[in-house]
């Protein structure tokens, strides 16, 4: 395919360098010099240097009136008026899939927005982002998590704690010990870094991370084998930063734990007053307070708190921030980033979680192309180019009512989770596919798209 990216920062880049590897014909309209030189650098993708809001730009990456090249267009500025002008001047070349990242929720809550525009998806990861701090504070011993089949389930890394039963077990033994349990193991990494696919005879060790899919209902057992801790209802949180993210997560909690003490602290004493009026109540207090004041949060309780989570616009005071706050005795700090060299820092610093605000931008958009109406949810596990996907099996798929194990599913496609009506379990080899049935599919990015083939709409 034909594929214009307006936008080259960690959003465009990352889609650009993984549609490119992918095969894909691959136009990055940049205007900032700088952003653009980099890409040419560093990326095997056509720069084209301009605003992506002209039409002229535009027509030069191949989104022609007449005779238009591009198949799709991605728009992932950081303006949100950029990114819908680039789009509807792509709708109406005849680009026959356009879409929009927008940072303003007001564009997102209401769907004719993008409609009028003949924008296709209109796409804000604040909402995504925020649901995710939410699970990693109430399952304080994950470092990672992303919801699979509407919230039932969920992909979550532990890390294996020293006095874990699991210790020196195969997860082949395991099954065995714990059959009431609902969750795969898809992915293990040992501390000196090496990632693989795990099979019955691997061996869990002491301080493995592990990507297990689990049933959300059985996530605080996981917790008790993986860490011998058990999390509690959020009692108070700490939230750093105002903005979108912050908001969302305000109401969240809100909704999840309506007793939760909340402390916000931002150093704009507007927006301070804004939120009170908006979100006040008699649990959450609004603090025109610089985010790691030691006297103001030891006055608040921090050592007494459930979570502290980072969320401004710098990367670095988040990171710091949140590994001072984990210092002064808070149970779990969460720091945002954009730019994904800080992924990793849990590594290297006193700092629980990480959340890549980018990624799930990137993780949607790429869904939606390399998927088209097939996967309702993405999980890439870089380190290891694998991808979960959740697909449903149509109505009369000539694959229902067949055993799994007689599916002859390529090596490296697995079915990890199942979903049928209201129930969740782990298929095994003589478990029957029903049309409607929820797959979460795991397999390496190679494979990923002939498993999609294999469980989506048949031609007839």
């Amino acid at each position: 395919m034909n594929i214009v990216i307006v936008g080259a920062g960690e959003v465009g880049r990352s889609i650009a360098a993984t549609l490119s590897a992918d095969g894909h014909n691959v136009n990055l309209v940049e205007q900032n010099a700088e952003k653009a030189r980099r890409a040419e650098d560093e990326l095997d993708v056509r720069v084209i240097r301009g605003n992506g809001a002209r039409p002229q730009v535009l027509w030069d990456a191949g989104v022609r009136e007449e005779d238009c090249a591009a198949d799709i267009l991605v728009a992932c500025t950081d303006r949100d008026e950029v990114n819908m002008l680039s789009c509807w001047i792509a709708h109406s070349a005849g680009v026959r899939n356009v879409i929009a990242r927008a940072r303003g929720l007001e564009f997102t809550d209401s769907p004719t927005w993008g409609q009028k525009l003949g924008i296709d998806m209109m796409i804000s990861p604040e909402r995504s982002v925020a649901r995710e701090i939410l699970e990693l504070l109430t399952v304080s011993s994950a470092t990672r998590t992303a919801e699979l089949l509407n919230g039932q389930a969920a992909i979550y890394a532990f890390r294996v704690a020293e006095d874990s039963p699991l210790v020196g077990k195969s997860l082949k033994d395991i099954r065995v010990a714990y059959k009431d349990l609902v969750a795969i193991v898809v992915c293990v990494e040992r501390p000196d870094g090496e990632s693989f696919v795990p099979d019955g005879d691997t061996v869990l060790a002491a301080q493995d991370l592990c990507y297990v899919v689990s049933y959300k209902e059985t996530v605080y057992m996981l917790e008790e084998l993986f860490q011998r801790k058990n999390s509690r209802p959020l009692r108070r949180v700490f939230i750093v930063g105002g903005g979108k993210i912050g908001c969302q997560l305000i109401q969240r909690i809100h909704e999840a734990y309506r007793h939760a003490e909340i402390r916000i602290l931002d150093v704009n004493e507007g927006r301070c007053r804004r939120l009170s009026d908006e979100l006040g109540d008699k649990n959450t207090l609004f603090l025109h307070e610089d985010g790691i004041q030691r006297e103001v949060l030891q006055e608040e309780g921090i050592e007494e708190a459930d979570g502290y989570v980072c969320v401004t616009d710098s990367d670095e005071v988040n990171l710091v921030y949140a590994a001072m706050a984990k210092a002064m005795g808070v149970r779990k700090s969460i720091a945002v980033v954009r730019r994904r060299l800080y992924r990793d820092m849990p590594k290297y610093m006193p700092v629980d979680a990480v959340v890549d605000l980018n990624e799930a931008l990137s993780s949607t958009i790429l869904r939606t192309i390399r998927y088209p109406g097939h996967a309702r949810a993405l999980s890439i596990i870089e380190k290891i180019d694998a991808e979960m996907l959740e697909v449903v099996l149509p109505a009369k798929h000539s694959r229902a009512g067949i055993p799994l194990s007689d599916l002859g599913l390529p090596k490296g496609v697995l079915v990890a989770l199942l979903g049928r009506g209201n129930r969740v379990f782990v298929p095994v080899g003589s478990t029957k596919l029903e049309p409607g049935d929820h797959l979460i599919l795991f397999a390496s990015t190679a494979l990923m798209r002939e498993a999609v083939e294999l469980f989506g709409e048949e031609r007839s």
